[in-house]
């Protein structure tokens, strides 16, 4: 299989979120079963039920952690360097329409939240950034579109 390529960061949040699952919500989780168990028939007890429920969901993605984890390609941004832009890389951006700057950094699938401007090195716009440099323009197919954005700055930290 492929590498998932991670920064410290997102394998220390994904190490820390398996830690709690397996050692915290599992246990949690077990004893809300054993809670719903006592109160009699299990065929129309919902507590029972919504905990079973969420002991498959908790069980899979405990699942989900372990294979990323193990596949986990860890990248120290903080020895990158360079002038073009690749994974790590901290990107400032400006829409060449609206001059709305934004900034991302291109991080693994596993740890991307748009949100907390870290996104995934498989996005249409990161991949479209990829190998340019500060000053280039680029141009992203939206729903809603075509956007061109123009680099202007890239630092690794």
């Amino acid at each position: 299989m492929d590498k998932i390529p991670l920064t410290i960061n997102g394998h220390a949040a994904l190490t820390e979120e398996y830690r709690r699952r397996t050692a915290e919500d599992r246990r949690r989780i077990i004893d809300a079963i054993s809670e719903a168990r006592a109160h009699g028939d299990l065929s129309e007890n919902a507590e029972y039920h919504a905990a079973k429920e969420q002991q498959s969901l908790n069980e899979g993605r405990i699942q989900e952690l372990e294979a990323m984890l193990a596949l986990a390609d860890v990248i120290d941004v903080s020895k990158l360097s360079g002038s073009t832009i690749k994974f790590g890389a901290t990107v400032k951006i400006v829409d060449e329409d609206s001059e709305e700057e934004r900034t991302y950094q291109i991080v693994g699938d596993a740890e991307a939240d748009a949100s907390a401007g870290r996104i995934s090195v498989s996005s249409p716009i990161a991949r479209a950034m990829m190998g340019k440099e500060a000053g280039d323009s680029f141009e992203v197919t939206a729903p809603g579109g075509s956007r061109s954005y123009e680099i202007l700055e890239i630092r690794f930290a």
